[in-house]
This record gives C-alpha cells, structure tokens and sequence, in this order.
C-alpha cells in the first residue's frame, strides 16, 4: 500500500510539473502574475481582434441575445480573443420613451451578461456590447456598454454625450470613462455621440487605455472622429457599427478597426443607403500588438498643459452674452512657400502670393478680409540655427515684422495672421499675430504647445486667447504643434472662436492623412486632407484655416487648407492646397452656421463638463 500511494503522489507531482511548464510556456503570455490570481497574465504577443457589424431587430431581446451569441462565438473560433459589438445590440435603437423600452432593459450585470460570460468563459476572450440598462436602486435607464470576460463581467460604461433618440428613454452617464485592466491590456468604452467630443476618448486615455472599445450606431458622424481619436491619444480603437436601416434612420456599416498612429488596420464596406441595407452580420478582424502600446503619439500626452485647459470645465449655456450671434462672410487666403535663410525673400514671396491671392479673389468678385501665413513667416524655420542666431532674429511685438505686416494689411484692406519669434524682455516665444485691416495690432498669441526643436529657444506662452475682429468676428489662433492637443482648441470653442488660425510648419512629424472611407462624407474631403487639421475644425466647430509651408530640405508638406464643420452631411467643403509647390489658396466660407443642426453652439450645449475633471489636472 505504501509503495503505490508513493507512486501516486510522483505520478501527481509528475503531471503538476507538466501542467505548469505548459501554463508558462502559452504563447504571447508573460509569467508574472499579479497576486495569485490566474487572470491577471498579461498577453505579450499579438492578439485578433473582431468587430462584430450586427444588426439586431427592434423589441426582440431574446433573439438579438442568441443571434449575438452565435456570432461572437464565431468571431472566437476564428481567433478573437476580444470582439466588439454594435451600441444597443441586444434591443435595436430606437424607442420613444421609457415605456417603450422598459420590457427590455435589464440589469448590469444580470441575465443577458450572464449568456455572455458562458461563452467568453469557453473560450477565454472577451467582449464588448451595448445594451439598455435599468438601474436597480433607482430604476433608471442608461444606454449602456459591458466589458466580460473570461472570468465573467469586468465592468460598463454609461453613454456620457447621447443623440436625441436616447434622450427621451436613458439618463445622462454618471460613470465618465472607466479603465479597466485584462489580460489584453487596458480597455476602455466610448458609445457613438461620444467620439463627436474630443474629451471622452481623452479621458479614456489619460486612464492608461490601450484599446477603445466603440459600440456604435452612426450615419457618418461618430466613425468618421475615429482615426483623429485614435491618434490623438495612441490607443487602437475598434468600432462596431450597424449596416441597416431602422424607423428610418439609416446606420452606414464600415466598422473598423484603428491603430494607435491612426491607420485603418480593418474596414467592412459601408452601406451607404437603404437601398443597400446588409442585414446579415459581417465581422472584421486585425491584429493588435501589446508592443505597440507605447508608441510616439501615447508619449507626446506628457507635453498636455492641463494649467492651461481650466476652461474645458466651464458649461455656458443656454446663456452666453459674449459669444458672438452674426455670421460673417470670409473670404481667406492661406499662404505656402518654400522659406529661405532670408528675410527679405521670405517677404518677397508673401507680397508676390498676397497679389495673387487678391487677383483670385477679384475674380470671384470678392474681395479678401482674411490672410494666414505659415509659422514665423518672415524670419522661417530655425532648426538649423543657434542660439544667438535666433535672438539675431527676434523682435518685439511692435517691431520690424509688425510694421512690414501691418502695410500690407491696409494696402489690402485684409487682416493677417503671422507668426514671428516675439522678445520680451530676456525671454524668446514662438508668437503669431493678428493685425486688421486698418493695420492695428488685434493680439498675439504665443505658442503654448511647443516642439523638440522651439524648447531650445522658446518660452511657452500661457494663454489661449481668442481676439474679436468686426469683420471677422471671433478668431483663435493654434501654432503648429499646439493642433496635437484637442484641449487648446477645445479652449477656443468654450471662448466660442468662429474662426481658428493654424500658422504652421509641417512635415509629417504629427498627423497624416484622412484614411476614412471617402463615401461616407457626402461632400468628399480632397486629396490630401489632414486629420489633425480637420480635427481641430470638427471639434471646435470652428472654421479653420492652416497656411503651411512647402519644400527645402525639410521637405515641409504643404496642403494649406480650409477645415469646415460638417462636410459629413453636406454643409460645405474642405479644400486643400497642394503639396508641393508654392501657392496662395482662396477659399470662401460663412461662420457660425446658426441654422445647421449640429455646430458650436449646439456643441457647448451638450458638453458633459462634470466628467472633464481629469482633463485639467
């Protein structure tokens, strides 16, 4: 008896030790556990993700349920180890008031996670999906998302900034933006309207997220913001989106999944009206890689200046006496050139493309009131320059280059926006300008955000001001750099700037093209747009205009441009100069947009500023 009790214990000790090298040696998991907890290994190594385009049918919960759980099955045998589903996935969208959809709503978590939780159990991978929820204790309804695992429900998220429709049914999210640590890293969830605030998916990253999750049920707008979210913060995002149409109100598919460098990884086909409705399930997969993680855009949040952004938790609205309520006509020209090592050259080129650019305005029978040059547009680019080079080339406000502007300004009849390197007193800033028509100086900016290469020489500034104009109206000014952080033009539109200045000196080191299905904006953006610009017009509602330079050894990018508010659903055009050669680009606009039905002023509106505390922190 001794012996074969002794032969079990080594046949179990045995099969322990195989067991355990097995356990460390899975691929893409690290053997460091936290605590002694099993589920808390980390994946090292590229995983698969889905994003699940579902279309579930109105007031059928438990069909939608099952109908979910065999496709998200699917996405896992094909490799998922973490599948995305639309917002409202377990219901349908639209419902009228409470009672409509009070037979549907169920706790979190509750029945319909508990299903979940089975599956992502079996197969050790993760899900997430939207579903109305009721709140136990006070019997609220919330459009909400969950997060399960294969431990079972990890955690939800409550929509912050909802459309109309959940308006009338669903209370305000009173969670902001939960993070919540997996195997897989960081995730958290943003719903649909969310994506159209800067703040959500921000606050999303300054939580440590790696991935956003994002249930959606969009026409346009809500995927379209994706590509800048994703860069802006360095995270991936997967979106899940919904290919029909329901009580009228038609969803466009082309859910994607994004990189941290804003790179569509995956994109299924956008259904672009209800005459193509899909109403099968498609999904789509990538591949994320831990390693990506940390990543140059992720690590440029260390240079946010949240002393900065203290506005961003004002909420002024409904009443607002000092924002502007008359919508100006513009017409603007942004100015490229290649700049030289000369100032007299550099104003050369501005007097030549100034005559150009009045010449096409005249054409059109309009005359010029708005004129945007590049980032210090006299003195050029001073990498290459010391120290005391620089301060051979700085000057106060008042000085040489003011004087020079502020001549063509009334010989024009036009306001500029120029940048110059700004003394005051021992101290160097990166500033621009804002001088009207008459010649006098309306207020300089200077440049709060700053690069590698101004932090040899420059003082940041400490303001975001916006300066009033008459023929103008209310104008902000971003240089450079500063276009990286959605929080100083998210400043701008709490000051309810109409217009937004970008003088600039770009060559690819931040930013990149717009690689959003070009169908989906029913006025398409041109060759060339740049997300970050484009971001900047978006999200501040605020027309904006980048004068960039072109060529040298730099090999500046040119595409000076004309960002609008909503190309989406065809209230205007953006346009983009080209990218290689020298050029003055008109273009003509109206601010404001008063009547449209999505634009600043409904944009304050509907800010959640309670949840912005860590913006400015």
């Amino acid at each position: 008896m001794l012996a074969k009790r002794k032969l079990r214990k080594r046949i179990l000790l045995t099969f322990l030790v195989l067991l355990m090298a097995f356990v460390f040696t899975i691929p893409g998991y690290d053997t460091t556990l936290a605590g002694s907890s099993m589920s808390k290994r980390k994946v090292t190594g590229p995983f698969r993700v889905a994003a699940i385009q579902f279309n579930p049918q109105l007031n059928e919960r438990d069909k939608n349920v099952e109908e979910l759980l065999k496709v998200a099955e699917e996405a896992f045998c094909n490799g998922a180890k973490l599948a995305v589903a639309p917002e409202m996935a377990t219901t349908g969208y639209y419902y009228k008031d409470r009672e409509a959809i009070a037979p549907f709503v169920d706790t979190i978590p509750g029945k319909v996670t508990d299903k979940f939780a089975a599956l992502t159990r079996k197969y050790h991978s993760y899900i997430v999906f939207g579903m109305p929820e009721v709140d136990e204790r006070t019997g609220l309804y919330y459009n909400s998302a969950v997060l399960i695992g294969p431990n079972g429900y990890i955690g939800k998220y409550r929509k912050t900034h909802q459309w109309e429709t959940e308006e009338h049914w669903a209370a305000w999210g009173d969670l902001g933006v939960p993070v919540f640590d997996t195997e897989l890293g960081k995730i958290a969830i943003n719903i649909c309207m969310d994506s159209a605030y800067f703040e959500s998916a921000r606050l999303a990253a300054l939580g440590g997220a790696d991935i956003l999750a994002f249930p959606t049920n969009s026409s346009a707008q809500a995927i379209s913001a994706l590509p800048a979210r994703a860069q802006q913060n360095g995270i991936y995002i997967i979106s899940a989106n919904r290919s029909n149409t329901e009580s009228g109100f038609h969803m466009i598919g082309a859910s994607a999944i994004w990189s941290p460098e804003g790179k569509k990884l995956a994109e299924a086909p956008l259904v672009p009206d209800q005459k193509s409705d899909v109403n099968e399930p498609t999904i789509i997969y990538a591949t994320i890689d831990p390693k990506k993680y940390d990543n140059d855009n992720k690590r440029a949040l260390a240079g946010r200046r949240p002393e900065l952004y203290k506005e961003l938790m004002l909420y002024i609205a409904p009443w607002d006496y000092t924002k502007n309520t008359k919508p100006h006509d513009v017409v603007a020209a942004a100015i490229q050139y290649a700049p030289v090592g000369d100032r007299a050259a550099n104003r050369e080129k501005v007097v030549r493309l100034l005559r150009d650019a009045k010449k096409q305005a005249a054409e059109k029978g309009k005359s010029l009131n708005l004129v945007v040059l590049p980032e210090l547009s006299v003195a050029g680019p001073v990498d290459n320059l010391n120290i005391d080079g620089i301060k051979a080339l700085s000057e106060k406000a008042d000085g040489a280059t003011f004087a020079f502007m502020s001549g063509l300004a009334k010989e024009y009849e036009t306001a500029i926006v120029y940048g110059f390197i700004e003394k005051d007193g021992w101290r160097l800033y990166n500033s621009a300008a804002l001088v009207n028509k008459h010649g006098a100086l309306v207020g300089v900016y200077r440049k709060t955000h700053l690069s590698l290469s101004d932090k040899r020489w420059a003082t940041p500034g400490d303001k975001l001001p916006v300066f009033e104009d008459e023929e103008l109206g209310k104008v902000g000014i971003l240089i450079g750099d500063d276009a990286r952080y959605p929080e100083a033009a998210g400043v701008l539109a709490v000051k309810r700037a109409d217009i937004i200045a970008i003088p600039s000196a770009w060559y690819g080191q931040y930013g990149g093209e717009m690689e959003i299905n070009r169908e989906i904006s029913a006025n398409r953006y041109p060759d060339g747009a740049m997300v970050t610009w484009d971001s900047v017009a978006m999200g501040a509602q605020a027309y904006t205009v980048v004068a960039n330079y072109v060529g040298t050894r730099k090999n500046y990018l040119g595409r000076s441009a004309l960002y609008t508010l909503d190309p989406l659903y065809g209230l205007d055009q953006p346009v983009v100069a080209p990218a290689n050669h020298e050029y003055a680009l008109v273009v003509n606009f109206q601010t404001i947009q008063p009547d449209w039905w999505f634009n600043q002023e409904k944009l304050i509106a509907s800010r959640r500023t309670t949840y912005y505390l860590p913006l400015i922190q």
